[in-house]
């Protein structure tokens, strides 16, 4: 049952978690932690975090993590819970790839139709808010905003938008700070 749960979820995120995978952040947050309760709050914070590091898509790289941190937290094996993060990782991006082929045969038909070029234009500052709303869900009572990370979030933005820094830099240096002001 709980297979067909995470096949299900994770099939609707992709269906419907337009704007790439921060967009998606607060679907698959509502989802997994307030609706099913396959993890936590923290868990999910967590998830985030090393889905944004990890090479690839946030979205797939969060499918994969939390199917095996839910089937993991149903009380199943690791080998099990292995076959969760592939039903949820396979659900998430089979949406997209029907999509893709469906889109990729009619684009150039209409790729400058009047309608289409309004509809793409109205998904831009959707997907923005979308990406802002799931930055303010990641500020909850148990990721506490106190002045030591303001100030390297201050630092990161400062690097990575007016230096240029490497975002694999950042992140770096971010640990860096982050293991410096907590220690």
């Amino acid at each position: 049952m709980l297979f067909l749960q995470l096949f299900y979820t994770y099939l609707k995120i992709g269906l419907f978690g337009f704007g790439g995978g921060y967009a998606m952040l607060s679907l698959i947050q509502d989802e997994v932690v307030d609706k099913h309760g396959w993890i936590s709050t923290q868990e999910f914070t967590d998830i985030v975090a090393i889905s944004q590091m990890t090479p690839g898509p946030i979205g797939i790289n969060s499918a994969t993590y939390i199917g095996y941190t839910a089937v993991q937290n149903a009380g199943y094996s690791t080998e099990i819970s292995i076959l969760g993060s592939v039903i949820a990782t396979f659900a998430v991006c089979l949406p997209s790839f029907i999509l893709v082929l469906i889109i990729s045969y009619y684009f150039a038909r209409f790729k400058n139709n009047k309608y289409v070029e309004a509809a793409f234009k109205g998904l831009r500052p959707a997907t923005v808010g979308l990406i802002a709303a799931a930055a303010l869900l990641l500020v909850n009572a148990e990721n506490f905003i106190d002045a030591k990370s303001v100030l390297i979030f201050i630092g990161s933005f400062i690097l990575t938008w007016k230096y240029k820094m490497h975002p694999i830099l950042m992140i770096f240096i971010a640990g860096i700070a982050g293991i410096i002001l907590y220690w």
